[in-house]
């Protein structure tokens, strides 16, 4: 029979040595006061002092594993062999225990209260925030732009609060806090939102290019710009209604385009046109147009001119064209009794401007029988002259490519197509071209004719000197925009 037993390992009788130590917090490594340090085989118990310090002195040589324990931290052991005569030293690094901590209490946002409207592109964020348990807390800060979806995140924030500069205009913003006490998991507050002051003077409306998407902005003289649809969905040709003070523009509805409304701000988005989407021969080059007081809309599905209210109801057909041709855009006069069209073949091309009553009937004829691409049509108010591009190169080709699209000016009175002479460079497009406001300049898109080229929106006076020419140099409005819209 063999009998066994448990102890605690036996020292040896060989002399002492000393065991010096520290104990330190695991993560800031700041010292621990009155930590208990122990050892096995049992010798004496000690306290650190004010720095975190311990010796054990006189003790045998020998193995010994040594424990430091401290209230709310988790005790550590660290193994240790005592030599003759010499000093061994020990650090300990106490980790926090979280076996009794609690999270900290959600936040609660203060200021701006939620759904506040108005505010100030400058603003400061405040909450307030609390731990039952006292732990020093951290905070991170979550902003989104409910236009642009593009999410900005404030990270260890050690005060509550948070000064936000340089917001958008007329935006309204999601907001949210997350309160860390670095031992539990994060605690995140309710969302909040709060909406920013109206964009100053919206004058201008043209699209960029955004994530492959046409996206509408509007900006002022300034060059002040505000992101008014979302980079996700394609939206373009923007039209503002000065009476209804509403934008009308395209976007994408599956695989057809239909016609939206929304207010200055981007905000309140309506889909107008529905069984009878906007569609013609290229949508790039698709137009449309309010009526003066706001009330209707009018615009093109292949060979017809459609006039709907802008709730939706009373769709009519109001003309189709006699040869079966496409029509591309049109413009409504001021007095609400004529419209002008641009009409062309399924290819773009063949095309012919003329002028129709409300009621259907052709009145005169401003351009037909060239070759080459027309794009771009705008009536002036006193219904006396027509503003367009045209591609003076008369190149027809598969792609719809531009070579040498110029601005031209027709005169009813006269009779007579001007040409606008803006000091375009060779190799150059002028496309969407509109009227100002006073109608002593015209607005419009530049771009290289490669077709992939960035596109620029730029302005230029008007003076007509009777000689074939017009016009003055360019001066250049919004960079990477086109389709501008001057109200």
């Amino acid at each position: 029979m063999i009998l066994t037993s448990c102890s605690e390992e036996k020292i040896t009788d060989g002399g002492t040595g000393t065991v010096k130590g520290r104990v330190v917090d695991a993560v800031t490594f700041e010292p621990i006061e009155n930590a208990r340090v122990s050892s096995n085989p049992s010798t004496d118990t000690y306290f650190t002092d004010k720095d975190g310090y311990f010796t054990f002195s006189g003790i045998a040589t020998g193995k010994y594993t040594f424990e430091a324990r401290k209230d709310k931290y988790v005790a550590k052991f660290e193994a240790a062999t005592v030599n003759l005569n010499e000093t061994t030293q020990i650090i300990f690094e106490l980790k926090v225990s979280t076996a009794d901590n609690r999270p900290p209490d959600v936040p609660v946002l203060t200021s701006p209260a939620d759904l506040a409207k108005n505010q100030a592109i400058n603003l400061k964020l405040t909450w307030t925030a609390t731990d039952i348990d006292k732990d020093s807390l951290t905070y991170v800060v979550t902003v989104k732009n409910g236009t642009t979806d593009e999410i900005t995140t404030y990270k260890d924030l050690k005060t509550r609060s948070l000064d936000l500069k340089d917001l958008k205009y007329s935006t309204k913003y999601y907001w949210q806090v997350a309160s860390s006490d670095g031992i539990n998991t994060p605690v995140n507050s309710l969302t909040s939102s709060f909406t920013t002051l109206p964009f100053p003077n919206p004058r201008f409306l043209y699209i960029k290019k955004v994530n492959s998407n046409n996206v509408i902005f509007t900006a002022d003289e300034a060059g002040n710009e505000l992101q008014l649809t979302s980079s996700s969905v394609n939206s373009y040709r923007p039209r503002k209604n000065l009476q209804s003070n509403k934008i009308a523009y395209i976007s994408s509805d599956g695989s057809q385009n239909q016609i939206y409304m929304m207010d200055l701000d981007g905000s309140n988005v309506k889909k107008i046109t529905n069984t009878t989407p906007i569609a013609g021969f290229n949508m790039e080059n698709i137009n449309f147009c309010w009526s003066t007081n706001g009330s209707q809309i009018i615009y093109p599905n292949f060979d017809k001119l459609y006039r709907i209210n802008i709730d939706g109801g009373g769709l009519i057909e109001m003309f189709r064209t006699p040869n079966g041709k496409f029509i591309s855009e049109c413009d409504w006069s001021q007095d609400g009794k004529q419209i002008v069209l641009k009409v062309n073949d399924i290819s773009g091309y063949n095309v012919e401007i003329y002028v129709i009553k409300w009621t259907g009937q052709v009145l005169y004829s401003v351009l037909s029988g060239l070759t080459g691409a027309v794009s771009g049509l705008n009536m002036s108010f006193d219904m006396q002259k027509i503003v367009f591009t045209r591609d003076v190169s008369g190149n027809e080709n598969s792609t719809y490519r531009r070579f040498d699209s110029r601005i031209f000016i027709y005169d009813k009175v006269a009779n007579t197509i001007t040409q606008l002479n803006t000091s375009k460079d060779n190799g150059f497009n002028d496309l969407d071209v509109k009227f100002s406001p006073n109608e002593a300049e015209v607005i419009f898109t530049n771009t290289s004719n490669d077709g992939i080229s960035i596109k620029n929106v730029y302005k230029t006076s008007i003076t007509n000197t009777g000689t074939g020419t017009a016009g003055s140099a360019r001066t250049l409005l919004f960079s990477g925009g086109s389709m501008p819209e001057w109200k």
